[in-house]
């Protein structure tokens, strides 16, 4: 597979995990997001370290209205793509969302209509390309809902969703879509919260995904027992599970 991979919401800590990873592969990386100081640095250290073709530029998920146009400019440096990779997301704060909708919108909007406004486009391009991949991080927030996170989880469970009808559409066209269900993982999403344990480092979650990427895999849990643990969540009786205090 030739091409480069494009990564979305390139400076959260899973993204750069998955950009070595990949870097470490030979492969070229387009890296995207907002902070263009960063982008650029991350950029050189990569290049530098393992000898890659990458470049960066800015990239915005909820100014859809200019998602095309980046798109073109990708595959105007870039040439077609091998991989696109969307690592960008907002957890927001549940208690604030339940009484400001504002804090829903941004929510939805980063996690959801962002990703599937890109993925869209990207799909098109692939299909038409007839081979690569697409990785989209949801996560297993959104294999239930909790009413420590309802908000957040129905995004992700929506864009779980979509990956999933995205495979099937794209399967016979050779385009292959894994969709990352991550625990919890050492970010700055999750940096202070209580109750953490068994995290995973960035580095191993982004080794992991790259090699389900390249091996066509579906869905990936990381770490791996967390199928597990969704598995017993949501198979808990509703009657039982509303009086969860989850």
């Amino acid at each position: 597979m030739s091409g480069a991979v494009l990564i979305l919401g390139a400076t959260s800590a899973i993204a750069r995990g998955s950009a070595a990873a990949f870097a470490r592969r030979g492969r070229a990386l387009y890296l995207a997001g907002r902070d263009l100081e960063e982008l650029r640095r991350d950029a050189a250290d990569l290049a530098i370290r393992y000898g890659v073709e990458v470049r960066f530029g800015a990239f915005d998920a909820e100014a859809t209205e200019h998602h095309a146009t980046f798109l073109e400019r990708v595959g105007a440096e870039m040439g077609e793509l091998a991989g696109v990779l969307v690592a960008f997301g907002y957890l927001g704060d549940q208690g604030k969302a339940a009484a400001d909708f504002a804090e829903t919108e941004a929510i939805i909007n980063r996690n959801f209509v962002g990703a599937v406004s890109i993925l869209n486009l990207c799909a098109a391009r692939m299909e038409q390309g007839g081979s690569g991949f697409i990785a989209g991080i949801a996560s297993v927030a959104g294999d239930r809902g909790r009413q420590s996170n309802y908000t957040y989880g129905a995004a992700k469970g929506a864009f779980a969703l979509y990956l999933q009808g995205l495979r099937n559409r794209l399967f016979p066209a050779g385009v292959r879509v894994l969709t990352v269900k991550p625990g919890f993982v050492d970010t700055g999403m999750t940096f202070g919260m209580p109750g953490l344990f068994l995290v995973a480092t960035p580095a191993a979650v982004g080794e992991r995904i790259a090699r389900a990427a390249e091996r066509g895999r579906d869905v990936l849990y990381v770490p791996w027992f967390w199928r597990y643990i969704m598995l017993i969540i949501t198979h808990i009786p509703e009657r039982i599970f509303k009086r969860l205090k989850l």
